[in-house]
C-alpha cells in the first residue's frame, strides 16, 4: 500500500517511453497518490490494484498494462504532448480471452491539464487503444471532458484488435462522454447496469481484500 505519496518520471515529452511507476504486486493499494508523467506514466503491469483519489497525469498511453486495476475517484489528466502527436489514456495489454484483467476507471474525472486546456482543441485525445489483442477497459460513473474525441477511441495499427477487445462505457457524463459518434467496432459498445456490475470492485477484484484495508472504497456502483 503507498499513501499520500508522489511518483514522478521528469523526462519530459520528447524522451518518450517513460514510466514513473511499474507496479506488479498483487493487491496493491494506493491512496491519494500521485502519478506524473508524459507517455506510460503508469504501468499497471500485472495482478489485482486498486487506486483510490490519486492523481495520474500523461500523454500517450499514460496508463497502460495488463492487469486487473481499478481506478475509483481519480483524477486523469491529460497533458500538453509533442506537436503532430496524440493523446491516449489507456492502452490495456490484454492477451489471452481467458484472462481476467483489465482497467476500469470508476467516478473518476477526465481532464485537460490546466496548461494544456487552452490549446487541447489542436490535438487528438483519446480513451484508450488496444496495445494487445483482448485489451479490456471500462468507463463508468465518470465525468469527460469535451476535449476527448467524439470517437472516443484509437486504434493501434489497422484492423488489430478491432474486433476481439471490449471498451465498454456506462453512465458518464460531461460533454465528452456522448457516444452517438463513438468507433463502431465490434467490441465498443455502451453496457447496461447488470454488466458494469461486474466491473465494481467487489466482483471484478473480488475486492473484500480492498476493505481489509482500511480504505475508503466503493464496493459497487452509485445510486
Amino acid at each position: 500500500m503507498a499513501k499520500s505519496m508522489g511518483f514522478r518520471n521528469t523526462a519530459g515529452p520528447d524522451k518518450h517511453q517513460a514510466v514513473a511507476v511499474r507496479v506488479s504486486g498483487d493487491k496493491a493499494v494506493f491512496l491519494n497518490c500521485r502519478f506524473e508523467g508524459f507517455q506510460d506514466t503508469l504501468y499497471a503491469h500485472t495482478h489485482r490494484q486498486f487506486y483510490r483519489s490519486c492523481v495520474v497525469t500523461g500523454t500517450i498511453d499514460f496508463i497502460f498494462g495488463d492487469a486487473a486495476a481499478v481506478f475509483q475517484n481519480c483524477l486523469i489528466y491529460v497533458r500538453q504532448p509533442n506537436p503532430n502527436q496524440k493523446n491516449i489514456i489507456t492502452a490495456q495489454g490484454r492477451k489471452d480471452k481467458y484472462e481476467t484483467t483489465g482497467f476500469v476507471l470508476q467516478n473518476c474525472k477526465i481532464l485537460p491539464e490546466a496548461p494544456f486546456k487552452p490549446v487541447a482543441n489542436q490535438f487528438k485525445s483519446y480513451l484508450g487503444r488496444p496495445w494487445k489483442l483482448y485489451s479490456t477497459t471500462i468507463i463508468m460513473e465518470s465525468l469527460i471532458e469535451g476535449f476527448i474525441d467524439p470517437a472516443g477511441w484509437l486504434e493501434w495499427q489497422g484492423d488489430f484488435a478491432l474486433n476481439t477487445l471490449f471498451y465498454g462505457e456506462f453512465n458518464n457524463t460531461g460533454p465528452g462522454a456522448r457516444t452517438d459518434r463513438r468507433v463502431k467496432w465490434a467490441g465498443r459498445r455502451d453496457i447496461n447496469r447488470e454488466e458494469a456490475m461486474r466491473y465494481t470492485v467487489e466482483t471484478f477484484l473480488d475486492g473484500a481484500w480492498v476493505k481489509e484495508t482500511g480504505a475508503n472504497v466503493r464496493m459497487g456502483l452509485g445510486s
